[in-house]
């Protein structure tokens, strides 16, 4: 089943301002609540992450109904890049090197941003690519 795009995109919104913060704030706490909302959003998609569900709860009824529809592979493969990049963020914060924790999440913010600001899912079009790889070397 397909999913509002608009629920991702105010995702990609809310990690763009969290990620901000650890990048100001050096916050290892911070940064391990967003490592926890990528691995929920990608074990279970995107509507199963904190923000996902606040869209659905909070959001998706004061606003019209969707008009347009994405698929939920390409969005919960992204959580699992995004995932991997605070994880390594978060170990570099946490235990060092520093240079790589702050490389980390200003790589995953910067993602978060694209998404956020103009719709476009760094991590969605690396599946797609991965994805057509695959089909062609079939």
């Amino acid at each position: 089943m397909d999913i509002d795009v608009r629920g991702p995109r105010l995702g990609a919104a809310v990690t763009t301002v969290v990620l901000a913060v650890v990048l100001v704030t050096g916050s290892v706490w911070l940064l391990a609540w967003q490592t926890l909302a990528f691995a929920l959003g990608a074990a279970g998609g995107v509507g199963r992450s904190p923000y996902g569900w606040a869209f659905r709860r909070i959001v998706r009824p004061r606003l019209g109904p969707p008009t347009e529809f994405e698929s939920p592979e390409p969005p919960r493969f992204a959580q699992a890049v995004g995932l991997v990049f605070a994880a390594v963020g978060l170990v570099g914060l946490a235990l060092g090197p520093g240079w790589l924790g702050l490389a980390a999440t200003g790589a995953a913010l910067a993602a978060a941003f694209l998404n956020a600001a103009f719709g476009y899912c760094l991590g969605c079009e690396l599946y797609l690519l991965v994805r057509r790889v695959a089909v062609r070397a079939q």
